[in-house]
Formats: structure tokens, sequence, C-alpha cells
């Protein structure tokens, strides 16, 4: 009855607009995992942060209190400084898949933890499945050890990783709690400390694919996310990009990695390359690799340019049991029984996207999930005709289709064509990075 009184006292507390105490934070966290707080009074103590906020020191402990409620991985017999990326996630977004070798190619070490897609979003661990035979379960000891040979392992989070996030996460969405920073902030930030890398570059979404759809709100997630990684003894950096477009062409677990292999083949460039040339020259600074970001570009164009990223990610293939031989033929990844076009229906400019729409458009074909428990089709998606800003003919292609159903494009077709909109006149293209937020600075 007294822990039922205390929990009550949280809640009425947060509602007036009081701000908890460190110890009162580690014990509302502790009582979550134990699991002696009801769903019913969870999602109350929810709606109160949503409404009253948190104050950043309450955010700071919040997440350090999420991080240890359960195993928190230690990477100090690894030489360097270990740098984590992460992203609030797109469509179209394999900047990990580009960056992870390449920043270990250039000596930077990365110790990557990363989740499954869900919904419009595409999850890395997905992607690399594709490869034929390649693994991303391993235990922690063996995640170590591979960072410390070849400088990078990309794994998935360990189910003891932060479980006292999973209590919450699972009720933001149906308590439309989603939106809260200090819960958004606390969820990604608790499982990035708990992967014990020293450093964390963010790369936070904007745009019609983006959890926050407006640049305001984008800015404050990246501000929030970089002041709490500071406070949390983490030296920690943000980009805000666009998702108002996918970020690359291909979309769909086996076409995002070869269009990775593509480009540290030196085959394709575009948006995807120049936002892994960004966050990954973050990265080789924040890892004490590199005296600033433009020394550290140079180095990752050396690495492209010399062909050391893609040895390194054959290595990386290879040291978890994938064939790397896929870096040399990209016909052995996984492909579709078909590919259909899908046409323009009117001239003109292209001057619109609803990003969320077109990655909803390859779950539906099979390349993502709905629920946690849904099996995907690693071969499917779409590969993007046309970017913003480009000029299009009546019947040319917007996109081609690969599907292993031939009966989904009659569905799918108008799902793309619909996503993307044509004007008589160009647009101006919006940027590809709205802003930066350097280390220590969103701390001030």
């Amino acid at each position: 009855m007294a822990e039922q009184l205390n929990i009550l006292e949280m809640i009425r507390k947060k509602r007036d607009g009081g701000a908890f105490s460190h110890g009162e934070i580690e014990w509302i966290v502790h009582a979550i995992s134990a699991g002696s707080v009801p769903d019913y009074q969870l999602a109350a103590l929810m709606m109160a942060i949503f409404l009253r906020k948190m104050t950043d020191e309450e955010t700071r402990d919040l997440t350090i209190a999420m991080a240890e409620s359960g195993k928190v991985c230690d990477l100090s017999s690894i030489d360097g400084i270990c740098v984590d990326k992460h992203s609030t996630g797109g469509v179209g977004d394999t900047t990990t898949l580009v960056l992870v070798p390449l920043v270990a190619a250039c000596g930077g070490k990365v110790a990557k933890m990363s989740g499954r897609g869900l919904g419009h979003t595409g999850g890395t661990l997905d992607k690399m499945e594709s490869i034929p035979g390649l693994g991303t379960e391993m235990s922690v000891d063996a995640f170590i050890r591979q960072v410390r040979e070849i400088g990078c392992a990309v794994i998935g989070q360990s189910r003891d990783l932060a479980p006292a996030d999973k209590a919450l996460y699972h009720l933001r969405d149906v308590t439309a709690t989603v939106e809260s920073v200090p819960l958004i902030v606390s969820s990604i930030m608790s499982k990035k400390i708990a992967a014990g890398s020293e450093a964390i570059v963010l790369d936070v979404k904007t745009g019609s694919g983006a959890l926050m759809h407006t640049l305001e709100e984008s800015v404050q997630l990246a501000e929030a996310m970089v002041r709490v990684g500071n406070l949390a003894g983490r030296r920690t950096m943000a980009l805000v990009t666009g998702m108002d477009q996918p970020l690359g062409t291909h979309i769909g677990n086996a076409l995002e990695v070869k269009e990775a292999i593509d480009i540290l083949a030196g085959r394709a460039g575009g948006r995807l390359l120049e936002v892994s040339l960004r966050l990954g020259s973050m990265m080789l600074v924040c890892a004490d690799v590199a005296a600033d970001e433009q020394a550290a570009r140079k180095q990752l164009e050396a690495a492209l340019k010399s062909g050391t990223g893609l040895l390194k990610l054959k290595e990386l293939i290879a040291a978890q049991g994938g064939d790397p031989a896929v870096c040399d033929d990209t016909a052995l990844l996984p492909a579709a029984a078909h590919i259909v076009p899908v046409p323009a229906q009117m001239s003109g400019f292209v001057a619109g996207m609803d990003t969320t729409a077109l990655g909803d458009a390859s779950q539906r074909l099979g390349a993502g999930r709905r629920t946690k428990d849904d099996q995907i089709d690693p071969a499917v998606g779409f590969v993007m005709d046309v970017e913003l800003g480009d000029r299009i003919e009546a019947g040319q292609p917007l996109a081609h289709l690969h599907l292993n159903d031939p009966g989904l494009a009659a569905e799918t077709t108008p799902r793309v064509q619909g996503a993307i909109r044509i004007a008589g006149a160009r647009q101006p293209a919006p940027p590809l990075v709205y802003a930066v937020i350097p280390d220590g600075a969103a701390a001030q």
C-alpha cells in the first residue's frame, strides 16, 4: 500500500509542475523495472511528464537510471574512444552500412548496437541480415573482441539493455505521449549509454518521413539529447537532417545493402553519401581520431578512394558469418522475381514527397513490419528514379518496384504515385543538413 501511495505522490507532484529529485527518479525507475507500477498509473505518470515536461537534470537522471536498470557494457578493454551513432529513423537511411566500415577504416572504433525496422522506417539489423549467412546476435564478450580485432561490430541490442525503457516504450503509442521530448530522449540515450560507447553522434531527422515533422521540434529534440549526453559524461554531437524525401535511392533491405556497397565501391553517391560523410566526420572528431571535421572528411574520402572502406565492410561481413563476396558481386544478394515501373501520371517537376507514405508502401511489399513478429522479405522494396526538383514526363518511371508477388503491383503503384507530388514549376530543393549541434554547445 505504501508503494502505491508513493507512486501516487509522484504522479501528483509532476501533475502539479514539481521537479523530481535524483532519489525519486531512481525509486520510480526501480519500481517500473520491478513491475510494481500498474500500467494505468504508469500511463498517468507519462501523461503528467508529457504535459509538465522535465528539466535537463530530471531527464539526465531518468536516462541514467534507465540505463542502469539493466546491464551496462564495459568497453574499457578496447583501445581508443568507442563511438556510436544513432538515427531517429527514416526511409532509405543506410548511413550505418556506409559509416561503420568507413570510420573503422580510418582508425575509429565503432561498437554499434542497432535495432529492427517497425512501420515505415527501416532497421539496420534487417538490412544486414539480408546478406547471406550474416548474423547479428553475439555475446557481449564476442562483440567487444570483434571491435578490438577489426575496429567495428554491428549487433542487436541485448534484452538486458535498459529494461525499464521497455515498460515505458510499449505504452507511449497507446497513451498519446510519443512526442514527449523527455521520454524520447531518455529512451534513446539510455540504450546508447548502456551500450557503453564514450562518444555518441546523433542524426535527428526532420520532415515528412521523420518522427518530428517540424524543424523547431527536431532541433529541440537534438539539443535535448546532446545536453543529456553531455550531462551523462558522454561526448555527444548531433546533426538535424532532412527526411522530406528518402535519403538514398534504394528502399528495402537487400536493395539498401546494394546501395551501400555501390557507395563504398565508388559507383554511387548523392545525399546518402553526403550525410554519411558529415556524420562520419563528427564520429572521427568525437573519437579523437581527427583534429577537426575538415581533416576527418579528408580521411573518409581517402578511405573511399583507396577502397579500404569497402575492404573493411568485407571484414565486418566475414567476422559476423556473412559472405563477403557480395561486395564484389551484389547479384549474390537476395533479388526479387519481378521489377515493375511506376509511371508518372503527368509531366512537370517533382515538387514534394510524402516520405512516410513511401516507407509504408515498401512495408506493404514485405520489406518492413507492422508488428515486431512480422516476417520480412529481404529482396523486395523499390528504387527511386526521381528526387525533388527533377523534371519528369508523363509515363516515365517515378520508381521501380521490386516484388515477389506481382499482384502487389496494382496496390502499390497508386500509393507511390500518390506520395509524389508533381507541379508545373520547379520548387527550391530543401536543405540536406538543417542544423549542427556540436559537443557541449547545447549544454550551455
